[in-house]
């Protein structure tokens, strides 16, 4: 697969005495959607929290194109190259999906060379399918279509890593298909690294080519969709069979 556009390497994150973390680490490379799933409180959204620096790790690095951005904040790894959506929806409730995405490609036009902020926020709401709903208010749309909201704005900073936590939340069976095609259009087009949290199984096994599972904060399997699935120790631990 190459080098990894993005790495998490020997993770550890505890707060007070609890472990959320130990020596946990994932990777993800161009070109590929990467699923990081397990139970609920394995951890998965604490090490998404690490990889973004909303938290400080108590011991590992992170790296992105080969560079510890371990210290940087959020707003240097944004210009970086990363960019996240949330379990908890957090689109501008106020303002239009159109003025949403606005507000990242206006950021983004100082950290690349975009000549048109307008237009590359209609090139993205047209590529998401959201041209219909652009004018609306995001706190009027349904769960499914303002999810939709957040990630195009998260594509209109022009990542390279893009971080989706439960994308599917929400969404119905049609949306969760739609959303699927899309995000393979945009690893195989773009070029980017997708790294997902996921509970939907079935989405996860259509989309990834490659899984991470986390249980009590410690990886115990990495391997592409069909060996996870055989996985005795994912299948006890996530799947809930023990055989």
């Amino acid at each position: 697969m190459g080098d990894a556009v993005l790495a998490a390497e020997q993770v550890d994150v505890h707060f007070g005495g609890l472990q959320a973390l130990t020596h946990t680490s994932v990777d993800a490379h161009r070109g590929t959607i990467t699923g990081l799933i397990g139970p609920n409180g394995a951890g998965k959204t604490t090490l998404f929290n690490v990889i973004t620096g909303l938290q400080t790790p108590s011991a590992g690095r992170v790296l992105l194109d080969g560079h510890d951005i371990t210290g940087d904040g959020v707003h240097r790894r944004a210009r970086l190259g990363l960019a996240r959506t949330f379990q908890k929806l957090e689109a501008f409730n106020s303002l239009s999906a159109r003025e949403n995405v606005l507000v990242a490609a206006e950021m983004a036009k100082g950290w690349h060379a975009i000549d048109d902020a307008g237009e590359l926020t209609d090139q993205i709401l047209e590529r998401v399918g959201l041209t219909n709903v652009a004018p609306y208010t995001v706190g009027t749309l349904p769960t499914g279509t303002a999810r939709l909201v957040e990630l195009a704005r998260a594509l209109a900073s022009h990542p390279k890593v893009l971080l989706l936590d439960e994308a599917s939340s929400g969404l119905t069976e049609d949306e969760t298909e739609i959303v699927g095609d899309l995000l393979l259009q945009l690893v195989a087009e773009d070029d980017i690294a997708v790294l997902l949290v996921e509970h939907d199984m079935s989405f996860v096994m259509r989309v990834c080519s490659h899984i991470h599972v986390l249980d009590f904060g410690q990886i115990i399997a990495v391997g592409p969709p069909e060996d996870i699935q055989q996985n005795e120790q994912v299948r006890s631990a996530y799947l809930g069979t023990d055989s």
